[in-house]
């Protein structure tokens, strides 16, 4: 299988769990984040795939699940990148907010735009068309000449620096890719063609793990 291109959201972070805006702040992995990232390992290594090349963002969650993963595929020396230009979008005044709370200071309407609109941004923050404009450059310079060279790729990133990128694999517009959940350490599974169009695409979160 050549030509492959892996897609991972991090497992659960602890900010995760409480509710939190997180963007650009560092928190860890909680156990079952952990979990989940062993887990996607396992379902990879179970369908066979294998990697010539990782990249990831440059925070502790997305960084954590890819050497989980990378153990459980036992490629622990595998050749990983890593660049903040995948970093999660930046959440600005948010980060660290419960969301909750959020919506008590800026009300429901506002804060649902934030996080649910493409080209809102948060006070201090980023919109999901900022992150894209960060994200795609690298994914053009870095990581598609990978692909297109015929080698298999693994990109452990974070909710909206995946979405920025499924964006323009899948050709969805901005209205459609803030509807799309990814769930954390489930992996996505992109054929690509020479083009750098989409082949095929396979969502293993529903794969059995052995």
């Amino acid at each position: 299988m050549n030509n492959v291109l892996v897609l991972v959201r991090h497992g659960e972070s602890e900010w995760n769990r409480l509710n939190l805006f997180t963007g650009w702040k560092d928190p860890g992995l909680t156990d079952k984040g952990i979990a989940e990232a062993r887990a996607a390992g396992r379902l990879l290594k179970a369908q066979g795939y294998r990697f010539d090349v990782a990249f990831t963002s440059d925070l502790v969650r997305a960084q954590r699940t890819l050497t989980l993963i990378l153990e459980e595929l036992g490629q622990t020396g595998l050749t990983t990148h890593q660049d903040q230009r995948l970093n999660e979008r930046d959440y600005g005044e948010l980060s660290g907010l419960n969301k909750d709370e959020a919506r008590k200071k800026w009300g429901e309407r506002q804060v649902h735009l934030w996080r649910r609109s493409f080209d809102v941004a948060p006070p201090g923050g980023e919109s999901l068309k900022d992150t894209a404009a960060r994200v795609l450059p690298y994914y053009q310079a870095e990581i598609w000449p990978a692909v297109k060279a015929g080698r298999n790729v693994l990109v452990v990133a974070h909710g909206n620096s995946l979405r920025a990128l499924i964006m323009q694999l899948e050709g969805l517009s901005g209205e459609q890719i803030v509807a799309r959940e990814l769930a954390t350490g489930a992996p996505i599974v992109y054929r690509l063609n020479d083009d750098g169009t989409v082949k095929d695409r396979r969502d293993l979160s529903a794969a059995p793990v052995s």
